[in-house]
């Protein structure tokens, strides 16, 4: 059965590319305009069968919002795709370098390429979305407005990619999540990573006997992020990714674990991520 999933932005983002790469290119996206949106489409039983949600970049860093959606909701992590971000100049076809007056794009991807820009006299237009953008000049047959978008909008709005690779740093990934509801979700073969949260009383010393506790079962925390509690007084809540051999380590430690919090919530217990 077809996959549908929803995703923030337009047809041809990076929430699509990845999206795809997960679920192979028949996957269907419902496109909207804010992550919470995404949560209450994903959330419901009629539209689709769970969400993508980015949740942090190897430049930018964690997508904090994100993780508060994520834990107020009730999707769980299936799985992930740690994506690198290729920036393309898209463009009609037959348009040349020469023929550009402005380029479109979300401020990010813009700032993702100065070093590409400002070897031009280009206007640079900020919009709401990268796909957007390349919808937009494929819509108006614009011949001197190009687009910075992925190559899977040049494909889906038939216009052609004039230079790839644009950005600024290569060495540039977001980590997106693939969210299902609780419901529906089985578990994971060979899953060998698991994300959760948890908050201790925050009496001296809670956070590091749970940390202790965690590192002595032999797993590995390969992130940990704290974000304040909602209406707390300066409190920390803190999510955490662990990385194990056997599920068995994590179910073990989460025993553990949980006499040392004063709140623990499992996202999801998966197999790591493939870089793309």
């Amino acid at each position: 059965m077809q996959k549908r999933v929803s995703i923030q932005g337009y047809e041809g983002s990076f929430h699509q590319v990845a999206a795809r790469l997960f679920y192979g290119k028949s996957v269907q996206v419902i496109p909207c305009d804010t992550f919470r949106e995404v949560v209450q489409v994903a959330s419901g039983k009629k539209e689709t069968d769970g969400a993508v949600m980015a949740i942090e970049n190897s430049i930018a860093g964690s997508i904090l919002p994100n993780y508060n959606l994520l834990q107020k909701s009730n999707l769980t992590i299936a799985g992930e795709i740690y994506l690198q971000i290729r920036q393309c100049l898209l463009v009609n076809p037959g348009v040349q370098l020469e023929d550009i007056r402005e380029v479109h794009s979300h401020t990010m991807a813009l700032q993702q390429c100065y070093d590409f820009l400002d070897k031009h006299k280009w206007k640079l237009v900020e919009t709401d979305d990268t796909a957007l953008s390349a919808r937009h000049i494929h819509q108006h047959k614009s011949r001197h407005v190009a687009a910075i978008a992925s190559r899977l909008a040049a494909e889906l709005y038939q216009l052609d990619v004039l230079v790839p690779n644009i950005h600024t740093l290569k060495n540039n990934y977001t980590r997106f999540l693939m969210l299902q509801r609780e419901e529906t979700i089985s578990p994971v073969d060979g899953a060998d990573k698991a994300s959760l949260t948890f908050h201790t009383d925050h009496s001296r010393g809670s956070l590091a006997r749970v940390l202790t506790r965690i590192a002595e079962n032999g797993i590995n925390l390969s992130k940990l992020q704290s974000f304040p509690i909602p209406g707390s007084d300066f409190k920390y809540a803190f999510h955490a990714d662990m990385e194990f051999d056997q599920p068995e380590q994590f179910n073990d430690v989460l025993k553990e674990i949980r006499p040392l919090t004063a709140g623990i919530k499992v996202y999801g217990v998966y197999k790591r991520g493939v870089w793309k």
